[in-house]
């Protein structure tokens, strides 16, 4: 066996197991193919938090099977650890291996190679688990100038509709050593790099973590500031009552953190987010994003929304419209509500029809779309810091993607003019001259 393939799902977290996978695989003689069809072992890191997600794997497997049928085929990732016997039974499937023993995948390489083998599961007791895999990504917008480092893993709430503790185990944090080495690393060659983690605002804070008891993720921040040369920092999603003032106040006051603020709403209506077992209240949330917004007026707010959540009614769905039609939200990620077998909330209510669902998602996504236009008809005439991707545009500081008017090489950190707004995203002037910088903190 001397070639391999790994095809990642779903989040960035998988993405970042997948990535350290391919680093211990070549570690042992493995060499990455360009696809599935070239390569002796094809490894699939699934995802399973929708039901659609679950059906891509499942073709996905087929498709591999068909067109290279000699390939050895390894599932892993969070279906593999939530149904690894559904998984066996697919025709070609080698190797079901759960996040549990992920870690454990090079050591399988001489096995793989035994004819006899299909269909053998390895999963075990993710609740269990300590470590995690970890190594830097491709950023979400498919560029290679802003990696993504997940330096958290795992989670500790118990949400009604989320199978992801369930697959990825409890809350576990990178050390800061481990944080301080792979930034120091990554500033090297990076103007721009993003924290990631399943829950990140938990990080530091089990009992026991070292080097310090209970280090919270303000502090982390305070130290790569201090530590490491990394010129610009982004914050992935972090849950709302995790956005401390300490963190907040130290996102607004540096200007190598970028002001940008993805908290996780899911519903505005507390009947809701009560039957979610959410752990705050709309009044909590808006107090967060009203804090955040005082401090930063022209950063990025996003969230995640769900709808169609079992028995959400049409008023409920009404008081999360109109919440986030009266907030400064600039996007949004907005999701229909997928029943996962095993969580609590497919036996909690009545199911919404499914097209009552996709009706909410579409009203949700217009809203947002709504309010994109407008922040980004604010930005006109106006100076932003961005980093220079690799397919011509930039990125803003408040993530907006800009078509500049001048070429430039990837990888910049650089002071664009905005001129216009653009279908998706803005474009520039060609020149900073008499415009007006942005970011003036609000105390």
């Amino acid at each position: 066996m001397k070639k391999f393939y790994i095809q990642n799902f779903g989040c960035r977290a998988t993405q970042a197991d997948g990535a350290a996978l391919e680093g211990l695989l070549e570690k042992q003689g493995l060499a990455a193919a360009d696809g599935a069809q070239a390569a002796d072992l094809v490894i699939l890191n699934t995802c399973t938090v929708t039901s659609s997600a679950d059906d891509d794997v499942r073709k996905s497997i087929h498709r591999v099977h068909r067109e290279n049928p000699a390939a050895r085929i390894l599932v892993t990732g969070c279906y593999a650890q939530r149904a690894p016997e559904e998984l066996s039974r697919i025709p070609g499937v080698t190797w079901v291996v759960g996040n549990s023993h992920k870690t454990e995948i090079p050591s399988l390489v001489p096995q793989l190679n035994q004819a006899e083998y299909h269909g053998q599961i390895l999963v075990g007791d993710i609740s269990a688990a300590t470590g995690f895999l970890s190594s830097p990504v491709d950023d979400a917008f498919g560029d290679r100038t802003r990696p993504n480092l997940k330096i958290q893993e795992g989670c500790n709430n118990v949400c009604t509709f989320c199978i992801i503790p369930s697959v990825r185990g409890r809350s576990r944090s990178m050390t800061l050593e481990q944080v301080l080495g792979e930034l120091r690393g990554l500033a090297a060659n990076y103007r721009e790099v993003v924290l990631t983690g399943i829950n990140l605002g938990r990080w530091g804070r089990e009992a026991g973590f070292r080097p310090t008891d209970r280090m919270r993720l303000s502090d982390l921040l305070r130290v790569v500031l201090d530590e490491t040369a990394v010129e610009r920092l982004r914050i992935s999603s972090v849950e709302p009552m995790d956005f401390t003032d300490e963190l907040l106040e130290l996102m607004a006051s540096s200007s190598r953190i970028a002001k940008h603020v993805h908290a996780p709403l899911q519903s505005a209506s507390d009947t809701v987010l009560k039957r979610m077992k959410r752990r705050y209240r709309s009044r909590h949330y808006e107090d967060r994003l009203r804090r955040a917004y005082g401090l930063m007026p022209n950063a990025a707010f996003g969230a995640d929304v769900m709808t169609g959540f079992p028995g959400e009614t049409a008023e409920e769905f009404q008081q999360t419209y109109d919440f986030i039609e009266r907030l400064p939200f600039t996007y949004l990620h907005v999701f229909t509500y997928s029943e996962r077998p095993g969580t609590p909330a497919v036996s909690h209510a009545e199911p919404v029809p499914h097209q009552v669902r996709k009706e909410r998602t579409r009203r949700l996504r217009d809203l947002a779309a709504r309010k994109n236009l407008a922040f980004r008809e604010a930005q006109v005439g106006r100076v932003l810091s961005a980093v220079t991707l690799d397919n011509g545009k930039a990125l803003t500081e408040n993530y907006l993607p800009v078509e500049m008017a001048v070429s430039r090489g990837s990888n910049e950190l650089v002071e664009l003019a905005i001129g216009a707004v653009t279908t998706a995203g803005l474009s520039e002037t060609g020149s900073v001259a008499a415009m007006t910088p942005v970011f003036n903190i609000v105390r």
